[in-house]
């Protein structure tokens, strides 16, 4: 290859900004030539904190994760607001909607998702209000929603959303899973009547068991929510409004009309693959690629983030399909990006690729947490094993009066599982003990001392906050690097987020870090 490496990067979110960082060094050096195509006219973003962004919580500022203008300077050609069309891999090209063609000699995809649509009658633009002409290739040519429908994908969803919370406006989340529960609870929280709309008999069925979910319903009617059970919504009604039809309402099965000033959709995510299908790509659920990232049909082809399906060949079954799904985290989506900037890094100069460029095929998963505030509630791993099974020992603490839910599942003496609600110091603990792959303590009952008002530290783990401890699963940021950070002078959780990246993913350990801060000698 004579001159510097061509890469082209397709999209430019939290992923694609942590690509563009990793890969700095080598196009300071003149070895990689980087062009970025940015779908949003917004530099990169952290989408999220969008939640907080949209109820005044947080301000734009604390959303910003990239420094496009140092990577300018440093000659990465970004074009935000601009969109790849189509991509030529015979002529190694990528055409995009301001006319041009970009070539490339490597082609990185950090496409992300979208939100999925539900079928629902009335979501589209009405015949006398047509939609926007599509841009080929963006959201496979869906058209817009109607006015006073949105995903809270974006800033733009964002800043629609600011004004009917601040003036307490009525607001339907439609979905109960993680992301809209944290949205209800914060928009609720900060004056919106929000109610919930979902299917089943309790929210966040993929995350908790239904007693659990059945206590966190019971914790949101208490926050103010109105939570709309085994509703199927079937319908969306419009009003006329001046600037055009806009949003009143939706109808359910039960012929149930529930009214509204907003309706947000939070009905999951797919995985953004359509100029990967239409360039001849492998993919299933998202695009298909090794542990090297590398797409399965072109080795020049690497997918990062919300788009790439990590998967070997010799796992599709007998009729082709690929089991598993892109993690739809974030801290997975930056290993990715610095796996594959560290594989082109050391191409670019000529060097052998380490076993750093793979990434794991199958990550851990890592417990999950609910961002609320008052309202504690953590899970993780395989917890769906009931207390009679012989395979496992399960035990569970209900105490209803106090809002409190515990439930462990040990195999083989290690914490398999577990769901924790309305006890935020066990369920720290059980986290703690469920990532390093520890068992529970000789009597399990004892956590449940652990939020007791008189409670004592006998049955924590060892040295909890320790040096080796992983706090940010994130960016991979452990209790040492904090304390040296709080060393170095650091103060605040904000100060070690822009020390140490801890923090600045998904948010959920920032509890973990202000207590660090409480406890590490300062500077």
């Amino acid at each position: 290859m004579s001159g510097p490496m061509r890469i082209v990067l397709i999209g430019y979110g939290p992923v694609g900004a942590r690509f563009v960082e990793e890969l700095l060094p080598a196009v300071t050096a003149g070895r990689v030539s980087l062009t970025v195509l940015g779908a949003e006219a917004e530099d990169a973003y952290n989408r999220v904190l969008l939640a907080e962004y949209a109820v005044g919580a947080t301000s734009r500022e604390r959303l910003e994760i990239a420094d496009t203008a140092a990577a300018r300077t440093a000659g990465v050609r970004i074009r935000l607001d601009e969109t790849a069309i189509a991509i030529d891999r015979a002529a190694r090209r990528v055409r995009t909607s301001a006319g041009d063609e970009l070539a490339w000699d490597r082609l990185v995809l950090a496409t992300g998702a979208r939100a999925n649509v539900p079928t629902l009658t009335g979501l589209h633009h009405p015949s006398h209000s047509p939609a926007p002409a599509p841009v080929p290739g963006r959201d496979g040519g869906r058209r817009a929603l109607p006015a006073g429908v949105l995903a809270l994908r974006d800033v733009a969803d964002a800043e629609a959303v600011a004004p009917v919370v601040a003036g307490g406006g009525a607001i339907l989340v439609l979905g109960a899973g993680v992301l809209g529960m944290e949205f209800a609870l914060l928009a609720a929280e900060h004056g919106a009547r929000v109610t919930v709309v979902h299917h089943g008999a309790a929210p966040m069925a993929r995350n908790l068991d239904e007693t659990g979910g059945r206590m966190l319903a019971r914790a949101a009617r208490a926050a103010g929510l109105r939570m709309a059970a085994h509703a199927r919504a079937e319908t969306v009604e419009l009003r006329d409004a001046p600037g055009g039809p806009v949003f009143d309402g939706i109808v359910c099965a039960d012929g149930t009309y529930l009214r509204g000033d907003l309706l947000v959709l939070s009905c999951g995510v797919a995985p953004r693959v359509e100029l990967a299908l239409a360039a001849g790509l492998a993919c299933a659920t998202g695009v298909l690629v090794d542990p090297d990232l590398r797409s399965w049909t072109d080795p020049d082809v690497f997918a990062i983030g919300d788009c790439a399906q990590v998967a070997d060949p010799e796992e599709a079954d007998a009729t082709g399909r690929v089991p598993g799904a892109p993690s739809g985290l974030i801290g997975p989506g930056w290993r990715q990006a610095a796996a594959v900037a560290s594989r082109l890094h050391a191409e670019s100069a000529g060097f052998a690729v380490g076993a750093k460029a793979t990434v794991a095929r199958h990550e851990r998963p890592t417990a999950l947490m609910l961002k609320a505030t008052g309202i504690d509630v953590v899970s993780g791993g395989a917890y769906a094993a009931e207390p009679w099974d012989a395979d496992a020992e399960v035990s569970v603490w209900v105490d209803a009066a106090r809002g409190a839910y515990l439930k462990t599942v040990v195999r083989d003496g290690v914490l398999a599982g577990f769901v924790s609600v309305g006890l935020p110091r066990a369920g720290a603990e059980l986290t703690l003990r469920y990532e390093r792959g520890m068992g529970l303590v000789a009597d399990p009952a004892a956590l449940l001392r652990l939020d007791a008002a008189d409670a004592g530290t006998a049955v924590a783990a060892d040295d909890p906050l320790g040096p080796d401890a992983t706090v940010c699963w994130c960016n991979g940021v452990t209790a040492g690097r904090i304390a040296d950070a709080v060393a170095d002078g650091c103060g605040t959780v904000d100060e070690v987020g822009r020390c140490t990246r801890a923090g600045t993913g998904c948010g959920g350990c920032k509890g973990r870090i202000a207590a660090l801060l409480a406890v590490v000698p300062a500077g």
